[in-house]
């Protein structure tokens, strides 16, 4: 799966354990400095270092595990020269690198306190208190409405939000200071500002039951998903206790789930399902006794209605009651002309900044989806995937300089296998974001090494420590990493490394790139 954070909580393997994550970091740790202390030379001039470093990058490319997979390579100076490189104009599978191309057309194209509304409005006049007519929640791709934080500094005032619904409460507070008691109509999700179209075709089937999937449209809530905290149950034989939050999810769940012996395989992680695009779900496995438990996040099929039945739970606690039905809907033509009337209540969305920050700090799939189908919006004909990497591809060529022969995208996230981009293609959009006046919007979320991020237990004890900005990347066989070296001489690098086709489990491919990078900046 494209490896990506779920709030804030780091890439996918840093939240199944604390353990496990500094296990890792001590096993890449060593790992890298092993690689330095074999390749410690003596004093040679600079043609001379510069023979031994390509000896030595290209030694640990074609070492086991990875002597017969495909390597993409491209490490260039300051002024765009080729240093080292392998495949360096060949296409490559991104995986989560792809990310970089849309936050860097976003951060280019728009301003970077670039705002949508999310509002609500309504079919009918309001009399005495009472709407008469259906209540419309209209989204417009805000993706920030989840637990999430936005900043290095978590402690910052602002920079992190704790209650998904928050937005939503603040439309509720709206209409209530209107003086609004009810609602003589339907409540309806309005998600018609993006195209009907809300799973990208390209993407795995199992992937689409998991938050890293989830349904991109033009409402959404708490990432499109809802959390499913499982644990034993409290005795051999029965089953396993499961939760679903938040409570508005409106799935008909069945546990058929079993707690087993101590010793025994814990499963139910895998094997929670639902029937493609309905709200009918339920878990099968195992959980062993005495298991902590976890917590796995579940799309929802339809975020639209998804969004409007949290919208209806909180009318409710405010004494605000709606006596028709909750509905979702993505025909944009059923509430045209409610649009055009002043909206009952409005909320305004963070800065286009604060979408970029989770896009790559901790590589969130669904912030790069709307983003992406954002430029389409802007930009092009329609808020779709299509028309977004249209935009993509336009500015690549015309103002960045790309060779069209060199890229080929299709979703925002990278989480679709067809993505294809070569290393060289990464440095010149790298390159061209490192001059642009926007530089800072696009590179304020980009992972530091050793700090808050995905980056954040790589390079530790190596002389790159806090010296790479680098986007990480994986899925099935892939990982990948893009970004700068800002070398100990002083020297500012720009590279990608793309490790495709390979065996090697996702540890032992962390461990040969970050040796690999090392030694680039060195070179």
């Amino acid at each position: 799966m494209t490896e990506v954070g779920r709030s804030d909580g780091g890439t996918l393997g840093q939240r199944q354990g604390g353990a496990r994550g500094v296990h890792l970091r001590a096993t890449l740790s060593f790992l890298i400095l092993a690689a330095l202390s074999l390749s410690d030379c003596p004093t040679v001039r600079p043609s001379d270092l510069h023979a031994q470093s390509t000896r030595r990058l290209d030694a640990l490319l074609d070492a086991e595990p990875f002597r017969h997979s495909i390597w993409g390579i491209a490490l260039v100076d300051e002024r765009g020269r080729l240093l080292y490189g392998r495949n360096a104009d060949r296409m490559m599978i991104p995986a989560s690198n792809t990310k970089l191309v849309v936050t860097a057309v976003a951060a280019a194209l728009l301003p970077p306190d670039f705002t949508v509304n999310t509002s609500i409005y309504g079919t009918g006049p309001v009399v005495d208190g009472v709407l008469r007519g259906d209540l419309v929640l209209y989204g417009r791709g805000d993706p920030a409405f989840g637990v999430r934080c936005y900043a290095i500094d978590t402690m910052a005032p602002g920079a992190c939000e704790r209650d998904p619904a928050a937005p939503l409460r603040r439309l509720v507070d709206a209409l209530r200071a209107k003086g609004i008691r009810s609602v003589d109509g339907a409540l309806v999700g309005d998600g018609s500002y993006f195209e009907t179209t809300t799973v990208h075709p390209a993407w795995d089937w199992f992937d689409t039951f998991w938050w890293y999937a989830a349904p991109v449209s033009g409402l959404t809530l708490n990432d499109n998903s809802v959390d499913i905290k499982w644990a034993p149950g409290p005795a051999i034989g029965s089953p396993a206790t499961m939760s679903i939050w938040p409570d508005y999810h409106g799935f008909r769940f069945e546990n058929r789930t079993r707690t087993v012996e101590a010793e025994g395989e814990t499963d139910i992680g895998d094997r929670i399902w639902r029937h493609p695009g309905t709200w009918d779900a339920w878990a099968e496995g195992t959980v062993a006794l005495g298991h902590r438990g976890g917590t796995d996040y579940f799309a929802v099929p339809d975020p639209n209605l998804f969004a409007a039945r949290a919208l209806r739970s909180l009318l409710a606690e405010a004494g605000i009651s709606v006596t028709g039905e909750t509905r979702a809907t993505t025909d944009s033509l059923a509430y045209a002309h409610a649009r055009t009337t002043a909206p009952l209540a409005e909320v305004r969305s963070r800065p286009l900044r604060d979408w970029i920050f989770p896009i790559l700090n901790t590589s969130q799939n669904l912030y790069a989806e709307i983003l992406l189908k954002q430029l389409g919006k802007q930009f092009g004909k329609a808020g779709s995937w299509q028309e977004g990497i249209r935009v993509e591809r336009r500015f690549l060529i015309d103002s960045v300089g790309v060779d069209s022969a060199q890229f080929a995208v299709f979703d925002g996230s990278g989480l679709a296998a067809e993505n294809l981009v070569s290393p060289l293609a990464f440095t010149q959009i790298l390159r061209f974001m490192r001059r642009h006046p926007r530089f800072q919007t696009f590179i304020a979320g980009m992972p530091q090494s050793g700090k808050r991020g995905s980056l954040r237990t790589r390079f530790v004890g190596t002389p790159l420590e806090g010296r790479v900005l680098a986007k990480t990347g994986s899925i099935s066989r892939v990982n990948t990493l893009s970004g700068y070296i800002d070398a100990p001489d002083g020297r500012r690098l720009t590279f990608s490394v793309q490790a495709n086709h390979h065996i090697a489990g996702g540890r032992a491919a962390l461990a040969r790139i970050d040796s690999i990078v090392v030694e680039m900046g060195r070179r």
